[in-house]
This record gives C-alpha cells, structure tokens and sequence, in this order.
C-alpha cells in the first residue's frame, strides 16, 4: 500500500511538472504498469512513432528504449526528447550494424532495404524504409513483387512476413529480441494445457510462431485459437473474439494494459519469464528526475537524421497502395 501510495504521489508530481513544461509522456506496452498509467500515449513503436510525429508538446518523455528515443529526435528535431535511463538499449536493435548493413547492401546492389524500426538511426539512415510488427506485411506488400528486399533485423518477423506475402525474393537478416525468442514452444504449451479454451495471441517475433503456423494448417491446432498479432492488434483483439482467455506470447508488460482495456476477460503469460530488462529500466523517479534536469536528451547528428527520416516517413505514409519505386538506399557516410 506505501509504495502504491507513493506511485500516487510521484504521479502526480510528474503530471503537474509535464504541464508546467509542455511535455507530453509517451510509454510502450512493455513497461512497467505505473509508468504506463502515468502516460499521455501508451503504445508500440508505430503508435509513439506517429504520436511524436503530431505532437504539439515542447518536449517528449519516451518511456521505452534508445531507438524509439531516436525515432522520436528524428521526426521532431525541434524538440527536446528525453529518456529516462540512457541504459535502456534493445537486443534486437544491437544485432545489427551500419557498417554491417552497408556490407550486406554491397553483396546485393539494387535491393531495398526494410529495416524493422527496432534499428539505430544510423541503421534507419542505411535503409529505405522502416516497419513495425503491425505494418511489415504491408510494407512488403506495397514494394513492387520484381524488387529484391533486404529485411532486418528480426529473423522470425521477417520469416513471418515472407509466409504471409509468399515474397520469395527477400532475404533476412538473422538477428533476434533476446525476450521473443526465449519464448518456448515447451512453456506455451504447458500455458495451453492449463487453459485449452484460450485463444492465443502470439507475437511475430516469437521463436514459436512458426510452429505453431504449421501445427494450425496440419490441423493438429485450431486455427480459430490462433492469432499472431502486433501488440496492438493484441490489444485489439479481444474486443472482437468471442474467447473469455487469452495466452499472450509476447512481453509481460503489455498484460497490464490489456487487462485494462478489457476487465471482463482474462489473460496468461505464455512465458512469465518473458520481461525486457530494459524496458523495466525506466521508473517513476526517474521520470520525475528528467522532467525536473531535462536529461538525458537524445539528439541525432543531422547527416543521419535526415536520411533515416526519409525511411520513417516512407512507413508513416504507407496506406495500401502501392509504393512508387524507390532507388536503392546508399551509404550515409
């Protein structure tokens, strides 16, 4: 209850500070359930992307990870951005590189690349376009079917995107979230025996996804129990299905605001183990402490910040139609 109370008060000193300073709070799925309460946005990286993009606020408070900081520095340069911990990397993010992009680029000249936006600016600035878990279909999709791709940096969300759009031209970059892919097909299925009438809502970037795609058409799984959903279309979900549970196979953080969203239904952990260290970096405290210091900002050299916005802002514009051509990506140094 103390710490509870406690909450309650840093929250309120921050709402009141984010007022005095223009300042909008955005947070992501994954983190921790008071930071999550205490925001203005919560959300994935399209969402945050799209709200930073449009926000009227002076500065912008990016609870969530290094890279969505960026991505936010990157669409709204005139703005302070500040992160609440610089120790809030991403394992996905730290798979790739520039340099080892730019020499992937070089083994296929003439591809265009698609960078997941779990990237560095300095890898956005490599790529011509960016996509989330929630738009990558349609980003593949809308690129004419005669242009080889390069996808990065997500092995199993780029697998994911190639069985759904049948692209066999596009190849993947063996990179991999350290949380996703610790999600086991052994502690889903045990999840599963616990609670058979639950529909399962599986991330892309989940090691088991493929499996259990397979175990879907062979018949061996219902299909009808089987949804493999971005973190949004998991908190969209619900509201459709006609299932009272729900086994969520991504991390632990988003059970809060789906528990939230939707109090009349119930929802497991396919892996309770499945929490992002970084993601659980920021606190209250150390909200409360940015606002007050405005640090740590994050800034983007602005060679780099122009050509990853180019990336960004092709993904944000993506409506269904096809993408006009684009030349392929060179390098940014």
């Amino acid at each position: 209850m103390a710490a509870t109370l406690m909450d309650r008060q840093l929250a309120d000193e921050i709402r009141e500070l984010a007022r005095e300073e223009n300042a909008v709070i955005l947070a992501h799925n994954y983190e921790r359930p008071e930071v999550q309460d205490v925001a203005d946005v919560v959300g994935d990286s399209l969402g945050l992307s799209r709200a930073a993009a449009n926000t009227q606020a002076d500065v912008i408070v990016f609870c969530g990870v290094h890279f969505m900081a960026e991505t936010a520095a990157i669409l709204s340069p005139e703005k302070i951005v500040l992160l609440p911990d610089l120790g809030a990397g991403c394992s996905l993010s730290d798979s790739i590189t520039a340099e080892q992009l730019r020499a992937w680029k070089a083994e296929h000249p003439g591809a265009v690349v698609v960078s997941y936006v779990n990237t560095t600016a300095a890898v956005k600035a490599e790529s011509d376009y960016c996509c989330t878990s929630g738009n990558s279909v349609e980003i593949v999709n809308a690129i004419p079917e005669e242009q080889e791709i390069l996808f990065c940096p997500d092995q199993f969300l780029g697998a994911h995107v190639q069985r759904v759009t049948g692209r066999r031209n596009m190849r993947i970059w063996e990179g991999a979230c350290h949380v996703h892919a610790a999600i086991s097909p052994d502690s889903l299925s045990l999840v599963r025996r616990e609670h058979p009438r639950a529909e399962m809502l599986v991330h892309p970037e989940c090691g088991c996804t493929t499996g259990l795609l397979e175990a879907s058409s062979s018949g061996r799984l219902d299909g009808e129990r089987l949804q493999v959903l971005s973190t949004e279309g998991m908190m969209r979900r619900p509201r459709y299905s006609g299932a009272d549970e729900f086994i969520v196979a991504t991390e632990v953080g988003i059970l809060h605001r789906l528990r939230k969203a939707h109090p009349g239904k119930t929802f497991y952990p396919a892996d309770e183990r499945a929490s992002c260290r970084f993601m659980k970096m920021t606190t209250l405290p150390k909200v409360l402490r940015s606002l007050q210091t405005m640090e740590p900002r994050i800034t983007v050299p602005t060679r780099i910040a122009a050509r990853a916005r180019l990336a960004i802002e092709r993904m944000l514009e993506v409506g269904g139609s096809p993408i006009a051509p684009c030349p392929p990506s060179t390098s940014a140094d």
